[in-house]
């Protein structure tokens, strides 16, 4: 009975970080109208390391040791996943909707099997490159949406390559995470990299406001959009997220990665002025398909793995 319970707030949270997620990609659209996309991002993640701070100086003060030695690994994190992925993607969501965003993004666990061949050293399995080149196929429909005319002239949104851009940003982030999982405490490692993002965010969002000399709107809207993206999506999803494969396991996980987009786009369709077209659905479907092709027999193997280790 116990199992049971668990796994179902297990389900629930997975899919309530999904959900917040997609939501992510929504309300990122609808600020960047609001603030430029460098001073978004440093604002985002002030607010978070604000918010954390309270519960964090002890386990800061317990970790540092770790912490102070792994540094550069830290510094690596904070310029691809607390800096580069958010900013890019409120950068690209300035030339994209926040449907195709979403869609692009849920190529993700691709990139990160493509990065783990070269940096963990990781297998390509044939399932695997299958599955890679069927989502490639799906990202390409959905760029040139649906046309051949368009793909060969290279008229393609330049906002869709910047979601691409990001998703490597994201992949790698993930994959370094990965490496170093039984050395970096998660929590503390997260804040830490939170506040070397914002040191890096500072300088390159004051560039930002001398070069293009947008002032940012602060009104009970953009507030809370920076509530939702400060507290919801930064530590709200993520704590949902970890909670959640704490308590399934990461391989069954993983799939709840594909509502994502799902998310996304009925939040778009219902608050935003977005469309949903054809293109869109077969790209996107193509998409998960190949994501669920290269993920399907690998979690199989997980979790024989497990099982295995469990009874041993």
């Amino acid at each position: 009975m116990l199992d049971g319970t668990n796994k179902k707030y297990g389900f629930l949270m997975l899919i309530l970080a999904n959900m917040i997620w997609g939501g992510n990609f929504v309300i990122g659209r609808i600020g960047v109208d609001y603030f430029p996309p460098l001073l978004f991002s440093l604002m985002r993640w002030i607010i978070a390391f604000l918010l954390l701070t309270p519960f964090m100086v002890k386990k800061l003060k317990r970790d540092w040791n770790i912490i102070w030695e792994h540094k550069r690994i830290l510094l690596l994190l904070a310029v691809t996943g607390v800096a580069g992925y958010n900013t890019i993607i409120y950068f690209a969501l300035q030339y994209t909707t926040s449907i195709n965003a979403s869609v692009v993004n849920s190529t993700t666990p691709l990139f990160i099997a493509i990065l783990a061949i070269f940096i963990l050293r990781e297998k390509l399995l044939a399932h695997q490159a299958a599955g890679i080149l069927l989502s490639v196929f799906g990202i390409l429909y959905i760029i040139s949406k649906g046309s051949i005319e368009m793909f060969l002239s290279w008229k393609i949104n330049a906002g869709d390559l910047y979601v691409l851009a990001a998703v490597i940003m994201w992949a790698s982030y993930s994959v370094i995470g990965k490496k170093y999982s039984n050395v970096l405490p998660v929590l503390t490692s997260f804040y830490a990299s939170s506040f070397i993002g914002i040191l890096l965010l500072v300088p390159l969002s004051l560039i930002e406001y001398l070069v293009m000399e947008k002032t940012p709107v602060f009104t009970l809207t953009s507030a809370g959009i920076l509530l939702y993206v400060g507290f919801l999506a930064s530590i709200m999803a993520f704590l949902s997220w970890n909670f959640g494969v704490s308590l399934i396991g990461a391989a069954k996980a993983g799939v709840f990665l594909n509502l994502l987009p799902i998310f996304a786009i009925i939040f778009a369709l219902c608050f935003t002025e977005e469309k949903l077209y054809l293109y869109q659905i077969i790209g996107g479907g193509i998409v998960t398909l190949g994501v669920v092709i290269s993920s399907k027999k690998t979690l199989r193997f997980k979790n024989h793995v497990q099982e295995n280790k469990s009874s041993a």
